[in-house]
């Protein structure tokens, strides 16, 4: 129990420290019971900085020996449990039943639970919009989505409270924007979406992502100054602060697991979520998750971590963005793989063909049980704005592509914006089925074909366009994080004037796998397919420092000409130029950055370029001396109040 006393909080636990500023703010979240539960949790913290340094030593090794990734060793136990891999492949564990209100999600929406600097009133805009829009689930992302400027993924927290209790303030916004979205829908279907509000508040099954294990919170350190897990400052606010009003409702307590690398690391989760449950005195398996499978080490450990996470796991996710750059990071050392354009890698290339194939045999094998699983399918990023052809090719496309996901297994997909959940749900709902759990596929198989499958390389376009569109939007998603918004919509500079080309919603794996594709092609001297006349670039010819830094300019010349309706004009002279230092510093670094979110999130509220650069010499630096990357925020205030022993 937490004993507030002359603004320090002493538990029982590990020393925790809270920024003067959260804790002034937001005394509602730092209640006596979270800050109790922060504490207990916080010994955990130490496993978290091991598997980290694994990561970093797995990476480094292989590329010491030119190791390519495999599967673990059939006759070995996972790390962290006391399961043994052949039981894991054989579904010989106890795994979930999937509760009711999650075994139909045909579309889920996911997106950020505030916007930066607004009011509380307007941030719950982005938490009426979730619940009205007949999504069937939202995940409201504490991660790739949530800005971190200031104090946004507090304000966020506060928001899930206040949409979870039905607060007076959450249901008058959620009025005022039913009316919107009915008039905007009477324009575009030629009907109404929202027939009850009221109803409609209820339909959505509610889901937050938190922050991965390699991330840091930006107001939470221990006691001496370490940075503290940003999982567990997520998990312990969304958790204890909502877990009762959910289950007084009957509604699950579900959560996104993301960036998990390997079933070590689920396993980690998996003590968080067991240690918690009984701080709290939540019955075991009370918290469910789903597992984005966002890294390519992952697909070689699928049933590893279903069996890890037990009874909390619900399903996989797959996407794009995030998957493409786990390849191209885990292969950084290999000279003969390079990616095409990153257009040409959708979800039926080469590599990532597999990763589904493997992600939905892995869910339809049985557990011990009998019990399967659930798989979501990948973002749709459309936004139907924009010219009335580009608009319909859009919003073909996306038919198509749910269409395809159905026919391949998903049991369902999500939508990047709420404006999308009408256009896709049809799909699943003509085709009836509540899920597809328990399809037939082939049993999965741990052969060196099937190695080599997840990095299977196809023939396809490598050219000029791709490199301007690559540093054009992720010069402006590093320009948008830096304003707060980590959710963007963007398009290259280039179409800034086509109406025809809509603008797609990027998230912080935007920015990831722009840049990671820009340095690989760089470091490994990425032949052109084709000729472009115009910047003088001929078929065959490769992708040089020069030529990088005069396309670099170029694009940044366009972004700085850019309208205030794309390229804010205050962000000219303060982040954008920031924006540009992260991208330059990291795709010239000799030694590939394990994480470009760490350079943007050194820099949250910085203006200044040559501070920037300064921070980012650091971080470049320590991680080439010695591997350690620097995450802790640079900025945090005083801090004031501690979780502690007593």
């Amino acid at each position: 129990m937490a004993d507030l006393l002359g603004g320090r909080a002493r538990v029982r636990g590990a020393r925790v420290v809270v920024s003067r500023a959260a804790l002034a703010g937001y005394p509602d979240l730092y209640t006596p019971e979270a800050l109790d539960a922060l504490a207990a949790l916080a010994p955990l913290d130490e496993r978290r900085g091991e598997l980290m340094a694994a990561r970093i030593a797995r990476r480094e090794r292989r590329a010491r020996e030119r190791e390519p990734i495999g599967f673990l060793a059939q006759d070995g136990v996972i790390e962290g449990t006391e399961i043994t891999v052949a039981a894991a492949r054989a579904g010989d564990f106890v795994g979930a039943v999937i509760p009711p209100d999650l075994r139909r999600q045909w579309i889920q929406g996911t997106g950020p639970a505030t916007r930066p600097r607004v009011s509380v009133k307007v941030g719950l805009r982005n938490v009426a919009y979730a619940l009205l829009s007949g999504a069937d689930g939202w995940m409201f992302d504490g991660e790739d989505a949530l800005g971190q400027l200031g104090t946004m993924s507090l304000d966020a927290q506060r928001n899930l409270r206040s949409m979870t209790s039905e607060q007076p303030l959450f249901l008058e916004v959620a009025e005022a924007v039913a009316g919107e979205m009915n008039s905007w829908a009477r324009g575009f279907f030629g009907r109404e979406i929202v027939a009850d509000w009221r109803a409609q508040l209820s339909f959505t099954t509610r889901i937050f992502r938190a922050r991965g294990l390699h991330l840091d919170d930006r107001h939470v350190l221990h006691g001496d100054g370490r940075g503290f897990s940003a999982s567990i400052a997520d998990l312990v606010l969304y958790v204890a602060g909502n877990q009762a009003a959910l289950r007084e409702q009957g509604r699950s307590l579900v959560l996104y697991l993301p960036k998990i690398q390997t079933a070590a690391e689920a396993a980690h989760w998996a003590l968080l979520l067991d240690s918690l449950e009984e701080h709290l005195g939540l019955a075991a398996g009370t918290i469910r998750c789903y597992v984005l499978v966002e890294q390519l080490e992952a697909s070689f450990q699928l049933m590893e971590i279903r069996a890890a996470l037990g009874r909390h796991f619900v399903g996989f996710n797959t996407g794009r963005w995030d998957y493409i750059n786990s390849v191209a990071d885990a292969y950084a050392w290999d000279e003969r793989f390079v990616n095409p354009n990153i257009d040409q890698i959708t979800m039926t290339y080469g590599y990532m063909r597999a990763y589904e194939d493997r992600v939905r045999r892995a869910v339809n094998t049985p557990d011990r049980n009998g019990n399967f699983a659930l798989w979501q399918g990948g973002m749709e990023p459309n936004i139907p704005v924009g010219s009335e052809a580009g608009v319909r090719a859009a919003m073909e496309r996306a038919v198509a592509g749910a269409r395809r996901e159905q026919r391949e297994g998903a049991s369902g997909k999500w939508v990047a914006h709420w404006k999308m959940v009408h256009i896709v749900r049809p799909v699943w709902e003509q085709a009836g089925a509540e899920n597809q759990m328990g399809r037939a596929f082939e049993p999965l198989t741990y052969q060196p074909a099937d190695a080599a499958a997840l990095t299977l390389l196809e023939d396809a376009p490598r050219t000029v366009r791709g490199v301007r569109d690559l540093l054009s939007v992720g010069l402006q998603y590093g320009n948008a994080f830096g304003r707060g918004y980590q959710a963007a919509a963007l398009k290259p500079a280039d179409f800034f004037a086509d109406d025809d080309v809509l603008y797609l919603m990027e998230d912080a794996a935007t920015g990831e796998i722009r840049l990671s594709v820009l340095w690989e092609w760089l470091h490994k001297a990425a032949r052109f397919t084709a000729a472009d006349p115009q910047a003088g670039v001929a078929a065959g010819a490769v992708f040089t420092r020069e030529l990088f830094l005069r396309l670099l300019g170029e694009e940044y010349g366009k972004l700085l000409a850019a309208s205030g309706q794309d390229v804010h004009e205050d962000s000219k002279r303060t982040t954008l130029p920031v924006a540009r230092a992260v991208v330059s510093a990291y795709v010239l670094e000799p030694v590939k950055a394990p994480w470009y979110i760490d350079l943007l999130n050194l820099n949250l509220g910085v203006t200044d370029a040559a501070q920037a650069q300064r921070r980012i010499r650091a971080y470049l630096d320590a991680f080439t001396r010695d591997g350690k990357r620097l995450t802790t925020n640079l900025d945090l205030d005083t801090p004031t109040t501690q979780a502690e022993s007593p």
